[in-house]
């Protein structure tokens, strides 16, 4: 990844970069910084001088922004600075469960539909002044609600249409759950981003002795949603892939849906293989655990958990339990979301960081420049795979 940081852009940027990290997105909001300062600091253009530079090398790119709570738990942004003529990138974390604001004399825990409203905010205080608005928003809000049965809201679908009303011109967000709600959006910048080479990274990184060949190693699909991502890592790594399927009762519900009848496995052998096996999101964590224990049940070698985004909605008892019984030694996400300190504690915990990563997005697009070489990593994935297997041998 040096030569893009190294690279001479061939276009001047679009206009003043500016960061604006809500308050759920600021530990990895300065970590973008501080690779964009760096970077920057770095370059050296001939008429760097010149006006078409300036703002190019600063302390910061961060814009001072806040959003405060009235008593009532209504809301406002103020932006302290000017944005005239800038290119700006918002960045959020809709999921972030650990703020809060006072209603009255209650505190109110932040969800999902207060971290948007926040981020229409700062879209709003910006006042169309800046030269672009880009939004960054690593978990795609209202992702799991991007299709309609029966009488049903389009929630995911709805918000973005209100994004490009507001004037904003690229949405970036990572491993959305369905790409196809880009569909909602046609005529605007949508990328959906994947962490695939982040993951092999961390893992060749922490993990000694893996054999990376079709006889040592296989990805493995949780089921038929997470078939591509599999599919994606299997054609990279030149390995084999497994999916297991549901197959359900339709002759009962409980608790409103058809239970499941039991987990079917489809793919080669797998006694004696270690394993990526990969999914979107962890949310309670109870479906990835049974995939683990049913991998290990017929012979699976090591067992890597990899999920873009870790929720752990129902605490994290349940994935101590499964490391102690043995059903996988590592468990990989990324820090797109909030990250716990009880989880960044975990001695199976490897966390994925994917700071350098928007860094890279965000100073390719403020040059108007291609960030397709960025939105394909394969030469990256196998570079990392070649480097670990001649240190192996030695």
């Amino acid at each position: 990844m040096a030569q893009v940081n190294t690279k001479d852009f061939s276009t001047l940027p679009v206009g003043r970069l500016g960061l604006i990290p809500l308050q759920s997105c600021s530990s990895l909001g300065a970590k973008v910084n501080d690779w964009l300062v760096k970077w920057r600091a770095e370059r050296q253009y001939p008429g760097m001088d010149s006006f078409a530079f300036e703002g190019y090398k600063r302390d910061s790119y961060i814009i001072d922004a806040k959003t405060p709570r009235f008593g009532s738990g209504e809301g406002k942004c103020t932006i302290n600075e000017s944005v005239r003529g800038d290119d700006i990138y918002v960045m959020v974390d809709v999921t972030n469960y650990s703020l809060s604001y006072p209603i009255g004399p209650y505190m109110n825990l932040m969800s999902p539909d207060d971290h948007f409203q926040d981020m229409k905010r700062v879209i709003a205080a910006v006042g169309g002044k800046a030269r672009r608005v880009n939004v960054i928003m690593p978990y795609l809000y209202e992702s799991r609600q991007d299709k309609r049965v029966g009488r049903e809201s389009l929630d995911c679908a709805t918000a973005l249409h209100e994004l490009i009303d507001m004037g904003v011109e690229n949405i970036i967000t990572f491993d959305a759950h369905d790409s196809r709600v880009q569909n909602a959006t046609p005529l605007h910048g949508f990328e959906t981003v994947q962490p695939s080479y982040q993951f092999i990274k961390a893992l060749l990184n922490n993990e000694k002795g893996l054999h990376i060949d079709k006889d040592h190693f296989m990805t493995i699909s949780p089921d038929e949603g997470s078939m591509n991502r599999a599919i994606y890592l299997a054609n990279v790594l030149g390995v084999d892939m497994g999916m297991y399927y549901k197959r359900l009762d339709y002759s009962r519900y409980v608790n409103g849906r058809h239970p499941i009848a039991a987990y079917e496995f489809l793919g080669p052998k797998i006694e004696g293989k270690d394993m990526i096996l990969i999914d979107d999101m962890i949310s309670s964590g109870d479906t990835i655990i049974k995939i683990a224990s049913l991998l290990k049940e017929k012979g699976a070698g090591r067992v890597y958990i990899c999920s873009t985004f870790g929720f752990f909605t129902d605490g994290l008892d349940k994935f101590d339990d499964a490391y102690r019984k043995g059903y996988f030694d590592k468990l990989l996400t990324t820090n797109l979301v909030y990250q716990s300190p009880e989880l960044l504690e975990k001695p199976y915990y490897i966390s994925c960081d994917m700071s350098k990563y928007i860094a890279l997005i965000i100073d390719t697009l403020n040059h108007d420049t291609s960030v397709s070489h960025l939105l394909n990593p394969v030469d990256r994935i196998k570079r990392c795979v070649t480097n670990y297997m001649s240190q192996h041998e030695k």
